[in-house]
This record gives structure tokens, sequence and C-alpha cells, in this order.
């Protein structure tokens, strides 16, 4: 007996070749392929995932400056808090559901409701007094300033070949 003729499609792991129904291995690779599918693939909006429970951040530095932004869709200005101590960034908010929807009926709901929260922990103090934040369109800007001890300047530094 030839080797090939015990490995899953010949080997080929089923590149140029169709799925058929007189493999043995043909369900099972459905039923894997379509897992990775769901979990890999456009499957992961279906998936429970903490990051709804989380807004998406990006922080950015500048000498001057750390900026915080998050992206907090649906949430009003009044549902938002926003607090540091002892040098960690944290945002909470809290995006309320629509309760009203007589004689409805749902038949797919993505959209996540709750409190969410994040905590960012910084890499120095920070005057909590010069601290501001800002939202508009539904995007939260949080401007946390340098002390002036960590604005350091930078200094250009030569680079040379070696010879």
């Amino acid at each position: 007996m030839a080797f090939r003729s015990l490995v899953p499609f010949g080997g080929t792991r089923g590149v140029g070749r169709q799925l058929t129904g007189d493999d043995p291995y043909t369900s099972l690779r459905r039923e894997m392929d379509e897992l990775f599918e769901d979990f890999l693939g456009n499957g992961l909006a279906r998936l429970p995932s903490t990051d709804r429970l989380a807004p998406p951040l990006d922080v950015s530095e500048d000498d001057k400056a750390i900026t915080v932004t998050a992206e907090l869709p649906g949430v009003e200005e009044k549902d938002i808090d926003v607090s540091l101590s002892d040098d960690v960034l944290t945002i909470r908010a809290e995006k309320s559901a629509e309760s009203e929807r007589k004689d409805e009926r749902v038949h797919m709901s993505e959209r996540s409701y709750g409190s969410y929260s994040r905590s960012i922990r910084l890499p120095f103090g920070v005057d909590e007094a010069k601290v501001e934040a800002g939202f508009k369109n539904g995007v939260l800007t949080v401007t946390l300033p340098k002390p002036p001890e960590v604005q350091r300047s930078a200094r250009k530094i030569e680079v040379r070949s070696r010879t």
C-alpha cells in the first residue's frame, strides 16, 4: 500500500481538489474549515468578545504629551467618566439599550450595551489639573501633558560607518 493513499487528499492538503462525498475525511474537513472560518473570518462578530466591553483605544505620544483616543459610539457625554489615580488613567462609559421595542421581532442583535471600562498605566506622574478631555462624534480624546522633567529635548546622534 502506498503511503500517499493514507494521507487525506493525497498529501496535497486539498489544493486544487474538490471535497467530495467519496472521501471519509470530507465531513471532518468541512467542519474544521467552518470552525476556523467562523473563528478567524467573518464569524468573529458572532463570537462573544471582551472587546465589546472595552472601548478600542489609540495611544500616541509626542515631546509634550500623551494622547489617548477612545471610540465610544452611541455613548452620550454625560455617561462618560474619566479619572486619574496613582498614574493610572481610567475611562468608563455606559451605553444604554433602547428600551422601547413594541411588537418588534429581533432577528439579530450585534450591538452591545452596558458599562465599558479601560485603564492605562502611565509611565510618569501627571499633573491632574492640566489633563484635558474632549468628546466629539463618539470619540473621546484625553491629553495628558508630560511634566517638565520628562520633557527632555532629543539629541541627534550621528551615525558613522565603521571601517
